[in-house]
């Protein structure tokens, strides 16, 4: 939880990791079982009445989220404490998992589903198997799987500023939660937007859809625009020369050619990020192996 201006992170510099979290959910998952996920949390499901007891509040939101994430047996019990950071989960092998909340959300009683989402995510991780190395991109997983999986908006909507007073909640910037959730906006056909209580919310997810619809339009996808179409035909042909000038490696845009014998390119489905490899040889349709999707392209 960062509560001052200058500590909240913006932009995108975890979009690496955050891509490979998605290819990893699909990959641990598959496209079936990703889809089942179409629906978000429902914002009336995690509203916190003033007047409902916080205890059992925390914990009809908690067994939302368990049962989001569809946790089989799976109790979660929430307490507060004073601490540094948002939530503590404690992983054990179940069937009982504790979560601590930061006693600042006795007074802010808006922001628990944000909180609980995400530590129930790292249940449902850990149930499953799957992680990265290192603390921090394991974070980064555990915010990329909850916002693209329907509960992650929530915690795009507790980043806040008002004056002197700014709060974020999980690892990745605002910019980035609103990348992930435009990817899965593009999927499921689900717009957050109509959710978000914070003004700065929407602003962060503007920008992320900006930028997953801009890789929604890079060659060798036909949707590609002018410019970028010439920089890859300008790449394609120096791919066929032998010599320094061929591309050895991918571009800014994503993509690579292979030779020499008959030319191929191979690059990141917008969808889950695995590369795909196909031949050079105009107009055609190539669907992912991993998330199913259908691309036109133009190679």
């Amino acid at each position: 939880m960062a509560t001052g201006g200058k500590d909240i992170e913006h932009g995108f510099p975890h979009i690496e990791t955050v891509r490979a979290a998605v290819t990893a959910l699909y990959r641990r998952l598959s496209h079936d079982t990703v889809s089942t996920y179409a629906t978000s949390v429902p914002p009336v499901d995690v509203a916190f009445g003033d007047s409902e007891d916080l205890y059992l509040g925390a914990q009809r939101i908690a067994r939302v989220m368990v049962g989001h994430l569809r946790l089989p047996e799976a109790r979660v019990v929430v307490g507060f404490r004073e601490m540094e950071h948002a939530a503590n989960v404690e992983l054990t092998a179940g069937p009982e998992y504790f979560i601590e909340l930061n006693e600042r959300f006795k007074t802010h009683r808006k922001d628990i589903g944000a909180a609980l989402a995400h530590e129930v995510a790292h249940v449902w991780l850990h149930r499953l198997d799957l992680s990265f190395p290192g603390t921090r991109d394991n974070e980064i997983l555990t915010d990329t799987a909850t916002t693209y999986l329907g509960a992650g908006w929530l915690l795009l909507d507790a980043y806040r500023e008002h004056g002197p007073f700014s709060q974020k909640l999980g690892y990745l910037t605002p910019e980035e939660f609103g990348y992930v959730l435009a990817q899965r906006a593009q999927v499921f056909d689900e717009d957050p937007a109509p959710w978000f209580t914070s003004p700065q919310a929407y602003d962060a997810y503007a920008a992320g859809q900006a930028r997953a619809r801009r890789e929604a339009r890079r060659p060798p996808l036909a949707a590609a625009g002018w410019a970028a179409r010439h920089r890859y035909g300008k790449d394609r042909r120096a791919a066929r020369t032998p010599g320094p000038g061929a591309p050895a490696q991918a571009t800014g845009d994503g993509y690579a050619f292979e030779g020499p014998g008959p030319q191929r390119v191979s690059f990141p489905c917008p969808t889950c990020h695995q590369r795909i490899r196909v031949p050079v040889r105009g107009r055609m349709q190539a669907r992912c192996g991993l998330c199913k999707t259908l691309l036109d392209c133009d190679t």
